[in-house]
């Protein structure tokens, strides 16, 4: 016969030790939201196409599931953001919200398997390979 398994103390955020989650589920809620991104890039003073291309620079590297949050200040980046997500298969995540009055940050969420664009013309889907 077997003791009987007794569970862990519940740990509560009064409790847990400073700097500490109290559990793992805390700090999966936290992972992957558009306030903590993964990678953020600076595009401040560039306008669309300029900005995709230093985005898609940045992102080539990282693995599905990454947040990149894009500081930007062009105007058009709340319609051109969405669509070169959708265009791409990456997930727009929206405005976050920021304290600067001077630039807007947008979030988005990287796919195991975009549709890749020309290095040149990020709104051109890159030519199939034969």
């Amino acid at each position: 016969m077997t003791a009987p398994e007794t569970a862990a103390p519940e740990t509560t955020p009064e409790t847990a030790a400073p700097g500490t989650t109290p559990d793992a589920t805390a700090a999966e809620d936290t992972a992957g939201t558009p306030d903590a991104p993964d990678l953020t890039i600076d595009g401040t003073g560039l306008l669309c196409v300029q900005l995709l291309l230093r985005l898609r620079a940045r992102i080539a590297h990282l693995s599905a599931g990454a947040v990149v949050h894009i500081h930007t200040t062009d105007p058009a980046a709340p319609l051109d953001l969405p669509a070169w997500c959708h265009l791409t298969g990456h997930e727009y995540l929206g405005q976050v919200p920021y304290e600067a009055t001077d630039r807007e940050v947008y979030a988005l969420r990287l796919t195991s398997a975009p549709v890749q664009t020309r290095p040149d013309r990020p709104w051109h889907p890159a030519p199939a390979a034969d």
